[in-house]
């Protein structure tokens, strides 16, 4: 085939403000912990870091050093200068396969790229140029282009110059932004959009098409796919890739290319030609932490043998990234490759797959190609990328785009499609709250005594079949059934005995904890989106230094999510194991005992086990000094959620406000769960007499009234005395706490309290308050600027605190033991201990300022 029949082809790559170019004061930057980027990445790499010092020596290029040593650093991060060196190798490899065929056997053979050779075929290799430049355009779409340009700010300025030197230096790069022109209009002045296209000239950038839209286009739907719509309109070919700031390319797999373009002209399997190529990815991180490294394996799984089986034989493959080629033609007649309506397409990659597919598309997936992809490697960078793509599940649910594709499926075509898509989400909301309902039924059992009356027949027996189900089921729930595909992956990459192998390592380096986590965060973002909907896109960031996480930063993002959900399930776990403990089963006991305290420790402690220095005593102090800083900090407008605990809460509770009348009354039917720790606790304890009375219930309630009560005068007397008359609010607390005592000995002595008694009250009433401060937020719009409302939320404030003193004294305790942090330091970046890479001193910083060598 000659090369005037290529398939001619574009790239597309969406940018906004992510890291283009590290510059010298990010590169020395300093972190908290004294790591910064150019050390951390001279440890990570040390033979790459010694063969480019040795490269800077032979080539004489000392006096670009700083230049040079900025670029070796970008091309290891996850920066647009590394994607953009990728995408040109597709234009290097086109220029030379076009020179190959222009110049024939015989220039071939007196060499290439010497100075001789260049001036006797300077006709060829401009030729081949010319040709390259009408099969390949590279489209780097960055509305905020024109913004960098006029911008003072330093950092804006020289990602503007970054942008401008890579158009320079790759010819066939433009960039496509928004510019908004201050225009006059019948003596009016209104902001005008336009759509532009540049192109580097000599020193500056040359403006090629200007076209004027209607509106600000980046504001309509979600940023991203908006960011591809405006720039589609300006490329070029039959074929279209879509390429994400976190990918790359390879030299040698650029050459086939013109191969996998030809794909579009072959009918596959008797079937319509296809109208998306996909593409295999190579995950070039995970070399250096255990996290990295589990999502390396995940990854890889999913763009190999997943995507593999999905596209045949089960058909029901679509477009899940920034890495397939999609038919120009065929897309940008039928609503373009991307979806950008608010909410509804938060995961706007497989719209692209739906849209295909419904309009009698084909898609295909190719792995004789692959494309270098980076990848999450932090804990909270991980659960934030779940987090968003659960809850774009939940709004693929609840989206037209699905009902119509499994009106149209057959009905095995459609059970792949479900389990594949989002019925993975349904049921790991199923799994969770299949916990849930055990645990509150076998709470009720138990507290009502149905249990024992039921276990004290003679002629019942165990029921062995429900006992092996339950067994199954944990084996679900703590995450072992989500390895299995990373195992087969790896059995058919490596053998079956490394993947037994590394899966035994992977489960010594907690790996079922972590995914038990990760299935704590898809149940309960994909169930808030089906319920109160309000999602929203979460900007993944592409750090790769490890650093210390906070424990304020880790209980912001995991508290309603996992820390909540995590101090029920253990405290129904403790009120079973009191209250069911002289007649229960052995093997129901086992199931109890250990899978639910597993799930219930991994959603508590994951964050903080796979955090580095998580167990450092220095660290932890610092972390609880710093929350309860945050905790105690006054919100109001302006106030940023991480800097105050009122900010993050009315941020926390805000989809309440806009959720749906049902969602509302869900929200509250489900706080009524808590409520049944006190109806069944208070009759099992001894003050009551095994009184069975309902007035038993009603003085239950009249004691934890008065309990709120006494905490609203505490409140108020702090905020009346406690800044001019602190005297008068030390006698106030004193009384109180006096008449606190007097009570509690009466109580004791008259009505026959006891120890027990004490520590069941808590364990009762502290779940019913719980459930006032859910209904009252539910109903926060007719409550909000009442007295009441401020009264809920001092209560909120002291459940939070309540309940990360719960969780924060496990790290107190174990950070006072040093064989602690450096065993977890050991678990954590085993990969890099593998490696001989000393990690220890990457976690220590430097203590001397850092030059290259």
């Amino acid at each position: 085939m000659r090369e005037e029949d290529l398939i001619s082809d574009s790239v597309l790559t969406p940018y906004f403000k992510e890291d283009i170019l590290y510059s010298h004061k990010e590169l020395y930057k300093e972190n908290e912990d004294g790591i910064s980027i150019l050390f951390y990445l001279t440890k990570i790499y040390p033979d790459e870091w010694a063969n480019f010092n040795e490269r800077l020596k032979s080539d004489d290029l000392e006096k670009d050093m700083e230049e040079s040593i900025r670029r070796w650093a970008s091309y290891r991060g996850q920066t647009l200068y590394r994607t953009v060196r990728g995408m040109m190798y597709y234009w290097q490899a086109l220029i030379l396969q076009c020179f190959i065929e222009f110049a024939g056997d015989t220039a071939l053979s007196e060499g290439f790229r010497t100075e001789d050779f260049y001036n006797k075929n300077k006709k060829f290799l401009e030729n081949a140029q010319a040709m390259a430049d009408l099969k390949f355009t590279y489209v780097l779409s960055c509305p905020v282009y024109g913004y960098l340009k006029k911008s003072k700010n330093e950092r804006d300025k020289s990602c503007y110059i970054s942008i401008l030197n890579l158009m320079l230096t790759h010819s066939p790069l433009r960039v496509a932004y928004i510019d908004e022109v201050d225009e006059n209009k019948d003596g009016k002045s209104q902001n005008v959009y336009y759509s532009v296209l540049v192109k580097g000239r000599e020193k500056y950038d040359e403006e090629i098409y200007r076209i004027k839209l209607p509106g600000p286009p980046t504001v309509i739907g979600e940023g991203k796919p908006e960011n591809q719509n405006h720039a589609i309109i300006f490329t070029r070919g039959e074929a279209l890739q879509t390429r994400d700031m976190n990918q790359e390319n390879y030299y040698e797999e650029s050459f086939k290319m013109r191969n996998v373009l030809e794909e579009f002209r072959k009918e596959h399997s008797g079937q319509r030609k296809p109208t998306i190529l996909g593409i295999r990815e190579h995950l070039f991180t995970g070399s250096v932490s255990s996290l990295a490294w589990f999502r390396l394996n995940q990854e890889n799984s999913f763009v190999t043998i997943g995507q593999r089986i999905l596209a045949n034989p089960l058909r029901v493959r679509f477009h899940y990234g920034h890495s397939d080629i999609f038919d120009r033609i065929f897309h940008i007649t039928r609503g373009g490759i991307s979806k950008a309506s608010k909410l509804i397409n938060l995961n706007d990659d497989i719209f692209a797959g739906f849209n295909s597919i419904l309009r009698q598309g084909f898609i295909t997936h190719h792995e004789y190609i692959q494309v270098g992809k980076g990848n999450d490697t932090s804990m909270n960078q991980i659960s934030v990328f779940e987090a968003k793509v659960a809850s774009g599940n939940g709004e693929q649910t609840l989206s037209r785009d699905v009902y119509r594709l499994a009106q149209r499926f057959d009905f095995y075509r459609m059970l792949s499609f479900y389990f594949t898509t989002v019925g993975l989400y349904f049921s790991s909301m199923v799994t969770v709250l299949t916990v849930y309902l055990f645990l509150y039924g076998r709470l009720y059992m138990v507290l009502s005594g149905v249990e024992r009356e039921i276990l004290e027949r003679t002629n019942t027996h165990q029921s062995k079949a429900l006992e092996e189900a339950l067994t199954i089921q944990s084996l679900v729930q703590s995450g072992l059934l989500l390895m299995l595909p990373m195992v087969m992956e790896i059995g058919l990459e490596k053998g079956f005995r490394s993947a037994l192998i590394d899966f035994f390592f992977m489960q010594l380096q907690l790996a079922s904890v972590f995914f038990t986590f990760q299935l704590g965060t898809r149940a309960h973002y994909y169930g808030r989106t089906l319920l109160h909907g309000g999602t929203k896109y979460r900007p993944i960031g592409r750090g790769f230094v490890p650093f210390h996480v906070k424990f304020a930063d880790n209980y912001r993002l995991y508290s309603r999510s996992h820390f909540v959900k995590g101090l029920e399930i253990l405290i129904l776990v403790i009120v079973y194991q009191v209250y069911g403990e002289s007649y229960r089963s052995s093997q129901l006991h086992l199931f109890i005992t250990v899978s639910m305290w597993f799930l219930a420790t991994s959603w508590l402690f994951a964050p903080f086990l796979f955090n580095a220095s998580g167990f450092d005593w220095v660290k932890t102090v610092d972390d609880w000094r710093d929350w309860k800083q945050w905790l105690g900090y006054r919100g109001g407008l302006g106030i940023a959620s991480d800097k105050s605990w009122e900010s993050w809460w009315d941020e926390e509770n805000e989809h309440l406000k806009y959720s749906n009348i049902r969602g509302k009354i869900i929200e509250i039917i489900l706080a009524f769960r808590f409520f049944l720790y006190q109806y069944g606790i208070v009759y099992h304890m001894d003050i009551t007499h095994h009184n069975k009375h309902l007035l038993v219930f009603g003085i239950s309630w009249a004691v934890l009234i008065i309990t709120l009560m006494d905490l609203k005068m505490l409140s108020m007397g702090r905020r009346r005395f406690g800044t001019d008359f602190q005297l008068m609010f030390r006698i106030l607390k004193a009384l109180n706490h006096l008449g606190i005592l007097i009570v509690m000995t009466l109580l004791f002595l008259i009505f026959e309290l006891t120890i027990s008694d004490f520590f069941a009250a808590i364990i009762a009433f502290m779940p019913s308050g719980w459930a006032i401060i859910q209904i009252t937020q539910a109903c926060s719009v007719c409550l909000e600027g009442t007295r009441l409302w401020v009264s809920v939320k001092e209560l909120s404030r002291a459940y939070e605190y309540v309940m990360g003193l719960v969780i924060f004294m496990p790290i107190f305790i174990l950070s006072w033991f040093p064989f602690i942090s450096e065993f977890q330091t050991r678990l954590l970046f085993s990969q890099a201990f593998n490696r001989g890479l000393q990690i220890s001193v990457i976690l220590g910083g430097k203590k001397n300022n850092y030059k290259p060598d």
